[in-house]
């Protein structure tokens, strides 16, 4: 390299300096917006929650309801079979007293005297 050709490249090369690395300017920093919720979709937002927490409202509130059902019905089934048994022993204490025996042993004992007739059984009522 020639003289002249090594003095037109350190011309052509930019000289730093430690005076213009010390006071250069600080970088910006570039803030970048995120794109935040909107009111509209924040009122969406707001009716979902509402028509969500009116809809569970609405279920327990139903289930609820389908349960006590459940419990009644248990308990009129519960009671119309006590019934049924109650009815059953009447029956069959109605046949027990309508026995021609007992009605005549509880005559005697009254003092009553039948003569010459016999007992028979009286037909039944049908109601």
């Amino acid at each position: 390299m020639s003289l002249s050709e090594a003095r037109n490249y350190q011309t052509s090369i930019p000289q730093r300096s430690r005076h213009t690395e010390q006071y250069q300017q600080p970088k910006k920093l570039i803030k970048i917006k995120s794109r935040g919720i909107t009111p509209g979709e924040k009122i969406l937002v707001c009716l979902f929650g509402v028509c969500l927490s009116l809809a569970l409202a609405f279920m327990v509130s139903y289930s609820a309801n389908i349960d006590s059902l459940n419990r009644d019905l248990q308990k009129l089934e519960r009671e119309v079979s006590e019934q049924q048994t109650i009815n059953e022993n009447l029956k069959h204490q109605v046949m027990e007293y309508s026995n021609p025996e007992r009605i005549l042993k509880i005559a005697k004992e009254n003092g009553l005297d039948i003569q010459n007739t016999q007992v028979k059984q009286a037909r039944q009522i049908v109601e």
